[in-house]
């Protein structure tokens, strides 16, 4: 019987520099940057902070449009996996490292905050994932739309029985 495994890892913090897009030699996109976590908590009475810094790297479509979003400072959401990876360095000593993968980045930072400026609303949530089909998309608008219907719909239901709904008193006054 095969037994099941996780290795999954969520991250909130600010980016530690910006972005570095490289791309391998059968020409797949690679993007590492660096994230530091934030801990406060009381020892002995003080408050005290701790910081982890952590390796992100992300692949292909995902990696290029890290490079193109993020800057240095920014708050990001990021889901992905652990990974080790070892090699020789060039003095002949064996290194290892760990770092995430990235699967999935939400920007945290708003707009005009030293954020992402002009980037359109439907790239602020990247997942590694090709983007969805047209279709697909304006499905999700419509599914919105209906809700916002119901909603409306529940907000004129509410209205006490036996009171007509108020209309709209528009006055003459030059003032």
């Amino acid at each position: 019987m095969a037994s099941r495994s996780w290795n999954r890892v969520e991250l909130i913090g600010n980016l530690t520099r910006d972005p570095e897009l490289r791309y391998t030699p059968s020409g797949a996109a690679v993007c590492t940057f660096g994230l530091a976590t934030n801990r406060t908590y009381v020892s002995e009475g003080e408050k005290k902070e701790e910081v982890d810094f952590h390796r992100l790297v992300a692949w292909n479509k995902l990696a290029e449009l890290c490079n193109q979003l993020l800057k240095k400072g920014m708050k990001v959401f990021i889901s992905g996996r652990l990974q080790t990876r070892s090699w020789e360095g060039q003095d002949g000593v064996q290194r290892q490292t760990t770092e995430i993968v990235i699967e999935d980045m939400i920007i945290l930072t708003p707009r005009g905050n030293g954020g992402y400026g002009a980037v359109p609303e439907d790239m602020e949530h990247v997942k590694a994932e090709e983007p969805k089909a047209k279709e697909e998309n304006e499905e999700v608008v419509k599914v919105e739309e209906i809700k916002k219907e119901e909603k409306d719909e529940h907000k004129e239901k509410e209205e006490p029985e036996g009171k007509a709904p108020q209309e709209e008193v528009k006055d003459d006054l030059p003032f």
